[in-house]
């Protein structure tokens, strides 16, 4: 499994140290990829724009570029390789879907040298940035890419209902072939935007097995933190307004019952922290400068590709925050549990990998031996479960309202309630007064009724006119369950209620 930190650096110290994947060189891949992507976006350009097909996403395009060049090709100094396109015109769609016109994405890929990032992961992947800061070229396994390419048809669906989503954006899916080695690469949405200095990065997956950065991770300039190194960091979480907290949640809950409904497992939160302090603005801007940004200057091109968009999406709250200041870079405003102000970029990762057999096995085997509910491979949708979990509880977190005190919340209630009770009492003595005055105009007294009373022995068809005792005692009772106030200001109307009933 692949553990990306996007926004790794490349060594100052190894930069002269190239790195080998496969057997090839760093610069040779570079290479490969521009003048690839540059010969298929071009030859793309000749055909028409259609609805997609199903068929279109296993479309396969094979290129064979020599280093002396052809008729179609240009010469280069690599060694001769063949370059395949998968799924061109789907990726096109996809690529129209969030903006990117062809000429932009091929000046974002070709019109400089990528950048390469240093990786933690155990997959040994390389990772490169284009320089404007829009792209991420990742190497993949022939497995990952094969399962990116059955995913195609329903993952972007659903993509193309929720453009605003946590999930990884690819781009484009190519195989490079040379000396009988495959290297396969997908282009991405860059998460981790370099020009903004990421004070903290964390790979969250809701684990705690093994899930602490390695020694030789600490030691890095930009390291990436996990789980464990996030518990105790920040063991209060970070901290939304109401609005910001229930759009994030309903991303993620969203995005992690798209990845179940796919049987996909073990993908992370890719977390950057950029804490907004004056005292650091000052050492960022000499940073900053360093960093080459020609194209970029404050906010990405591409649609729904900042963490705030993801969410939000324009025309949200969160856009406000953008337009007011760009330096922003499209980052969730939050505060952590010191009270300070932070800038949050994020997106899920790795999600190419599916719950098969050997996952199945790997689970297995870690539950023997540790406890099988702390160990990051897991079945899909107690992963999903564990994940969400894990961000609504210890990471994210809402901000609440200040309440009022006890003893005045108490106070409020008592008064509210008298209020209400006061009113019930007072339309309730009302009729019974009324109630009162129609028997005395009526001139009945209780020897008048002692007599009514005794002459219905004689005659049963007549009722007596006034209400027996059961009916005023359930009355009394109604009048003095329904409210505490009227023992206070009400005793005369219990009094004359009780010696009328009487």
């Amino acid at each position: 499994m692949s553990s990306a930190a996007e926004n790794g650096d490349a060594a100052p110290g190894k930069q002269n140290e190239e790195k080998t994947y496969k057997k090839t060189a760093s610069s040779a891949i570079k290479g490969a990829i521009q003048l690839g992507i540059g010969y298929t976006v071009g030859n793309l350009t000749s055909k028409p724009d259609r609805d997609v097909l199903m068929q279109d996403f296993y479309v396969v395009e094979s290129v064979f570029l020599p280093s002396e060049g052809s008729n179609l090709t240009p010469a280069h100094h690599y060694p001769d390789f063949r370059f395949k396109t998968y799924a061109p015109l789907a990726f096109r769609y996809f690529r129209e879907l969030f903006g990117i016109k062809p000429d932009d994405y091929l000046y974002s890929i070709c019109s400089e040298p990528l950048i390469e990032l240093s990786n933690p992961g155990a997959s040994g992947s390389l990772f490169f940035v284009t320089s404007d800061d829009e792209f991420i070229i990742k190497t993949v396994q022939h497995k990952e890419a094969e399962f990116l390419q059955k995913l195609l048809p329903g993952y972007y669906m659903n993509l193309n209902q929720n453009p605003r989503t946590l999930l990884p954006k690819f781009y484009g899916l190519y195989c490079m072939q040379s000396g009988g080695i495959n290297i396969r690469i997908v282009v991405m949405n860059n998460v981790l935007p370099r020009s903004m200095r990421m004070h903290f990065t964390y790979d969250l997956k809701g684990s705690t097995y093994k899930r602490r950065a390695s020694r030789k991770e600490r030691e890095k300039s930009n390291p990436t933190f996990k789980d464990l190194d996030f518990l105790q960091d920040m063991h209060e979480g970070l901290y939304f307004d109401t609005e910001t907290y229930n759009a994030l949640m309903k991303t993620l809950q969203r995005d992690c019952r798209v990845l179940e409904s796919f049987k996909i497992m073990d993908y992370s939160l890719l977390l950057g922290i950029h804490i907004l302090d004056h005292s650091l603005k000052e050492k960022e801007e000499e940073i900053s400068q360093n960093v080459p940004d020609a194209k970029r200057s404050g906010m990405q091109k591409v649609l729904y590709s900042t963490a705030m968009e993801s969410i939000q999406g324009p025309g949200k709250s969160g856009d406000g925050i953008i337009t007011e200041n760009p330096d922003t870079m499209g980052g969730i405003p939050a505060k952590s549990h010191k009270g300070e102000k932070l800038l949050l970029f994020m997106g899920i990762i790795d999600i190419l990998q599916s719950y098969r057999l050997m996952k199945k096995l790997e689970h297995s085997w870690k539950a023997l031996v540790y406890d099988g509910d702390t160990v990051s491979v897991h079945r899909p949708s107690f992963y999903a479960d564990r994940f969400l979990k894990f961000m609504n509880s210890r990471v994210f977190k809402k901000i609440q309202a200040l309440k009022a005190s006890p003893s005045k919340k108490r106070c409020n209630s008592i008064a509210a309630l008298k209020a209400t009770s006061q009113e019930i009492v007072s339309s309730v003595s009302q009729e019974w007064k009324d109630e009162k005055r129609d028997l005395l105009t009526e001139g009945q007294s209780f020897s008048s009724l002692d007599e009514e009373a005794l002459g219905s022995r004689h005659r049963p068809d007549l009722v007596p006119s006034t209400p027996s005792l059961f009916e005023a005692a359930s009355l009394a009772t109604t009048i003095s369950s329904s409210s505490l106030y009227v023992n206070e200001h009400y005793p005369h109307d219990r009094t004359t209620l009780y010696s009328s009933s009487k």
